[in-house]
């Protein structure tokens, strides 16, 4: 039989432990081409520029979110 600790472990002893596992919203900006919602620094998925330049090219353009 395995060694067994002699005390409980506090709740908040769990807690300090697991404090960087928090989930994070993902930084979302505004298109400055067709002002829909991005991620930053990522291409925007409704018209396909990123840096003032298109680079994925886009079949048929969806309607901006507001």
């Amino acid at each position: 039989m395995p060694p067994l600790p002699k005390r409980k472990y506090p709740k908040s002893r769990q807690g300090k432990r697991r404090s960087h596992l928090g989930i994070v919203m993902p930084n979302v900006g505004e298109c400055p081409q067709c002002h829909s919602p991005k991620i930053a620094h990522h291409a925007c998925p409704t018209c396909g520029y990123y840096n003032g330049r298109e680079v994925i090219e886009v079949k048929a353009p969806k309607a901006p979110a507001k």
